[in-house]
């Protein structure tokens, strides 16, 4: 009994180190979170999902948390690498995945997988090679305040073959807040 309890213990610390040290992270088969710090229970979900959102049509958002995916355009597809660190990566937290697990998604093509984040960051999730993002922004599913130049949100294209889970929309200039890294 005791050996249970303290399991669990480092168990729970490991996770408040996770989430405190790695923004967002969202898995098919554990809790995730949001780039806004909202934790959700994400017990049966897939790493990826779509759901509308307004004006922007149907997008990908994390499976766990409902949360707005976005790409930023200065990531280069299949370069297995981030464009986006430092002050980049703590305004759009990357969507990750623990190390060795692949995304799962709930959305028809794309094709799913991770790179490793040089900045230690850990593994996160591609979409047709390019790293899928939050926004610090957004705070609860439905919002898509990150769209600002460099940046889009990503849109859920059912049944195509260039990405059915994911082309990037066009960057829409809704905000000049200089966050184009």
């Amino acid at each position: 009994m005791p050996f249970t309890r303290a399991r669990s213990i480092l168990g729970g610390a490991a996770l408040l180190t996770l989430a405190a040290c790695g923004g967002a992270a969202a898995t098919s088969a554990s809790s995730g979170s949001s780039g806004g710090g909202t934790s959700n229970p994400g017990a049966a979900s897939a790493t990826v999902a779509s759901a509308t959102v307004s004006g922007h049509g149907t997008v990908l958002v994390a499976g766990s948390s409902k949360m707005t995916l976005y790409q930023f355009t200065k990531d280069v597809a299949n370069s297995g690498s981030s464009a986006c660190s430092g002050a980049c990566i703590t305004r759009w937290p990357a969507l990750t995945v623990p190390s060795g697990s692949s995304p799962s998604a709930s959305v028809s093509g794309g094709q799913w997988g991770t790179i490793v984040r040089s900045d230690g960051g850990g593994t996160q999730v591609t979409d047709n090679g390019l790293p899928l993002y939050f926004f610090s922004g957004d705070s609860k599913p439905g919002d898509a305040n990150g769209s600002y130049p460099g940046w889009s949100v990503v849109t859920a294209i059912a049944g195509s073959g260039s990405g059915g889970g994911g082309a990037a929309a066009s960057p829409t200039s809704s905000g000049s807040g200089g966050y184009g890294y």
